[in-house]
């Protein structure tokens, strides 16, 4: 019998962290954009930089407040939905996310009004450092979330107190830096980073398409292409060493993925493409390569893989799911390399702004950060299934006792809500997107000194297209 309570809590936490990940997924690297930016403008003079740097940060301001906001919903929903989990858990995930706070969130806010408004009230030194702080804070923000999330994957440190709650078991450290932390972290951080400059490269080919000519669009496409072309290998690499970690501590998930239902002592095929069937068991129409997924996993040819027959089915997570979202984020990934390597050939034989087919596959792989970082947590998250907390609470046993139809209503208001208020707020990120930077490079005018002699920050002053609209 089907548990539509708990069906409709768990599509309801999947919507509202899908939507809220697509903005710190932008943000944090949009937030490292913006100090690269400004310390190239410090460090040339060349003004071009800084008329970059006033383009994206009123997407940044945006792209944050958006990511602020929807963060704030999911919190709520582990006392209305997931109080069971939230009473047991509380003792380790609560200071943890209070660690975010007391540092990340703190940073961010304390310095963010000086990088959005003091422009051209304090220093250039001032200034550049308040970038730096906030993109900082991103990166620490991002850091205690994976935390929590990787000890809900790999939980150590622990023990249980009479009254069944999870409590530190000593140090701190066991469950901060819990075996599968560094690899998710770096594997997110750098999805970020691609994120961002898959993004600024599509906006500048988009604009090169309409005027060749535009310096800013230039600068925008030879940084992302860069950026591209440097993450993208990382992240395979990354990815490798994140899988291989997985496949020890989260077998099944691995299995799942790969779609190995049954075991291969002799070493396992990589099945490319098929179909399949959780109720079958098998892969119909299975398009494999053999051995290669032994050489993947094992690095050795010959290596045994169990199968997914060798977990309960009540133990082990959809195959039908992690199959496809599995693929969808290396294939995006090998896309997104081919894209760099693209950019790289095209800046060496001196065609990087000729190239408009190069332009065009930029504009086109825009998104491709968005879907793939979305593909890859729902590998990750419905690959722990049905553990909440891998090994010791299952997702069934964690909710609130409370009725389908109330789940329901939420559920029915969070979606309107979202898309109606996200939704505006992407609207208008892509008109803000849609004006082409300035063409000029002149360098920004300087206020005049302060009484005290500091010279402050150069002020980023609005073209008379802008005046007028």
């Amino acid at each position: 019998m089907t548990d539509y309570a708990l069906l409709l809590a768990r599509i309801q936490f999947a919507f509202t962290v899908s939507f809220h990940f697509l903005f710190p997924a932008f943000s944090i690297g949009l937030a490292s954009f913006l100090m690269t930016l400004e310390g190239l403008w410090l460090r040339t003079g060349r003004g071009v930089y800084a008329n970059l740097y006033r383009y994206w940060l009123k997407i940044f301001a945006i792209v944050f407040g958006m990511g602020v906001v929807s963060g704030i919903v999911m919190s709520y929903q582990f006392g209305t939905n997931w109080s069971v989990f939230s009473d047991r858990a509380g003792p380790v995930i609560g200071p943890l996310m209070a660690y975010e706070v007391l540092t990340a969130f703190f940073l961010e806010a304390g310095f963010l009004g000086v990088m959005l408004f003091g422009i051209t009230k304090v220093g250039r030194g001032l200034h550049f450092f308040a970038t730096c702080m906030v993109a900082l804070g991103t990166l620490i923000s991002a850091t205690w979330i994976l935390s929590v999330n990787s000890w809900m994957h790999t939980p150590t440190g622990f023990a249980i107190n009479a009254q069944g709650q999870f409590v530190p078991a000593g140090s701190w450290l066991p469950i901060i830096f819990n075996p599968s932390f560094p690899y998710r972290l770096t594997h997110t951080v750098i999805a970020a980073f691609l994120t961002t400059a898959l993004v600024v490269a599509a906006v500048g080919g988009w604009h090169l398409l309409r005027d060749r000519a535009n310096l800013g669009a230039r600068k925008m496409l030879a940084m992302g292409l860069g950026m591209i072309a440097v993450m993208a290998p990382l992240q395979i690499l990354a990815g490798d060493e994140h899988g291989l970690n997985t496949l020890e501590h989260q077998p099944a998930k691995v299995l799942a993925m790969e779609g190995h239902y049954d075991a291969h002592p002799d070493g396992a095929p990589l099945i490319l493409f098929g179909l399949p069937s959780d109720r079958d068991e098998q892969v119909r129409y299975a398009v494999e390569i053999p051995r290669l997924s032994s050489l993947i996993l094992r690095h050795d040819l010959n290596a045994p893989l169990p199968g997914l027959k060798a977990f309960a089915r009540n133990r082990r997570p959809p195959a039908t799911i992690l199959f496809w979202s599995f693929r969808i984020m290396v294939g995006l990934g090998l896309a997104m390399l081919m894209l760099g390597v693209w950019g790289l050939w095209a800046r060496w034989r001196g065609r990087l702004y000729d190239t408009p087919w190069l332009h065009r596959a930029a504009v086109a792989m825009g998104p491709a950060g968005f879907v793939a970082v979305l593909a890859g947590w729902i590998t990750t998250e419905v690959g722990r299934q049905p553990w909440v907390i891998y090994g010791h609470i299952l997702t069934a046993d964690a909710r609130s006792p409370i009725a389908a139809p109330a789940v329901a209503t939420s559920l029915a208001a969070f979606v309107v809500v979202y898309f109606a208020v996200f939704g505006l707020g992407v609207l208008y990120v892509l008109r803000l997107i849609a004006k082409p930077p300035e063409a000029h490079e002149a360098e920004p005018r300087r206020t005049p000194r302060h009484a005290a002699g500091i010279t402050p920050a150069a002020t980023f002053e609005p073209t008379n297209k802008e005046k007028d609209a």
